[in-house]
């Protein structure tokens, strides 16, 4: 079973991230942390119903990783937009098994937190790093709580891709969320609907 868990956009750089999401959305994002292992890092806010959203980028400070990033990050350019989402599963050995296309797992920490994160050899997810992410987290330990709230809720998560149905046959028997729905479209993308204080807003 995959429960979601985070969605992420990605960026240049964490200040371009930063004026993309704060200026869309009205919320006011919190500093993260690195991820040595994949020479990236992050800033986070808490979303509604455990959720929490994610601005990353490669971090210029960082040696470069021995292996691709993840999110396909290595390829990523121009302006910052929403690229992935995470799901969560609390057997990742067993989940692969019915995905293996989505990566092997990686021990990943970033300070106190630590998880398994699948992560293809090549950085790119399948359907064109459009399909999610699946990680595990080990222990109790999640970021959500600990995080600033934003006050807003994620309503709707739609994922475009020409292969749209292939994916949700693929994901809705594992992913029994009504906000996450499929759409045909000509390339991958995903936009986000949100509940904010400051009415409806989009992220794309």
């Amino acid at each position: 079973m995959l429960e979601l868990d985070h969605i992420a956009v990605a960026a240049n750089s964490l200040d371009e991230g930063r004026a993309y999401v704060e200026q869309t959305l009205g919320i006011t994002l919190a500093p993260g942390g690195l991820h040595p292992l994949m020479g990236t890092h992050n800033l986070l806010v808490g979303l509604e119903d455990g959720l929490y959203f994610e601005v990353i980028a490669i971090d210029p400070a960082a040696p470069a990783p021995d292996r691709p990033r993840w999110f396909d990050l290595d390829n990523f350019s121009g302006a910052p937009r929403l690229t992935n989402w995470v799901c969560r599963t609390p057997d990742i050995t067993s989940a692969l098994a019915q995905m293996p296309d989505a990566g092997t797992a990686l021990d990943i920490t970033r300070g106190d937190l630590r998880w398994f994160m699948a992560v293809p050899d090549d950085g790119c997810l399948p359907f064109d790093n459009i399909h999610p992410a699946v990680m595990q987290w080990q222990g109790d330990a999640h970021p959500a709580p600990c995080l600033p709230q934003s006050g807003a809720r994620l309503t709707a998560l739609r994922v475009f891709h020409p292969q749209a149905d292939a994916l949700r046959d693929r994901l809705a028997p594992h992913m029994p969320d009504a906000r996450v729905s499929y759409h045909t479209a000509d390339a991958a993308a995903l936009e986000a609907v949100f509940d904010t204080p400051h009415g409806e807003r989009v992220l794309r």
